[in-house]
């Protein structure tokens, strides 16, 4: 197994050329911005591309970008557990929009999706007060809600997985009608790179 390198992003923005840059963010993520000429293979689905991202790995040096780092930091764990060497962006598209670097959008996308991670924070926010509300209004045990879902971000942290962004990346609203995912027409571009 390989280990997987980062790439700062001045670094990568100059090596942009010589890149496949893969996104494993959600659709609606990617969507709202991401870096020029990547393609969106979503984390959940990084298992069903990986003859396709060997390939490329053999033509081009791979880029797995996500928001923040953490994501495409798991899936270069998966590629190189399957034998794929691939880099990641240090501090993901967040980072590089901080650059300056242009972020790309489809055409179309006037809407905006929140970062996964900013969905985890409000809906992880919103269970805790609803766990603490309840068991002060109607019973105590309510309260196990709320320490469920602290529980859950602890080995979230520990883990460096996070279960309620897979859950939450399956919602209609990271998955836009008019860009969902074809994973078959990304992967077929994958092959022609």
């Amino acid at each position: 197994m390989t280990t997987p390198t980062a790439l700062g992003t001045g670094e990568a923005r100059t090596r942009l050329h010589e890149l496949t840059v893969i996104d494993v963010r959600t659709p609606g993520e990617y969507a709202a911005g991401h870096l020029p000429g990547a393609l969106n293979i979503p984390l959940d689905h990084i298992q069903r591309a990986l003859s396709d991202i060997r390939d490329a790995a053999h033509r081009k040096d791979v880029l797995v970008v996500c928001a923040s780092g953490a994501r495409s930091g798991n899936a270069c764990k998966i590629l190189a557990e399957n034998g794929i060497t691939t880099t990641t962006l240090s501090g993901g598209t967040g980072a590089w929009a901080a650059g300056g670097h242009e972020l790309h959008r489809p055409q179309g996308s006037a809407r905006t999706v929140w970062g996964m991670e900013r969905q985890v924070r409000l809906t992880a926010g919103a269970l805790v007060l609803l766990g603490l509300l309840l068991g002060v209004l109607i019973h105590p045990a309510f309260q196990i809600l709320s320490a469920g879902i602290a529980g859950g971000l602890v080995f979230s942290a520990l883990t460096n997985t996070c279960g309620m962004a897979a859950i939450l990346a399956k919602l209609p609203h990271n998955r836009p009608r008019a860009l969902d995912l074809d994973l078959d027409r990304t992967l077929a571009e994958l092959r022609s790179r």
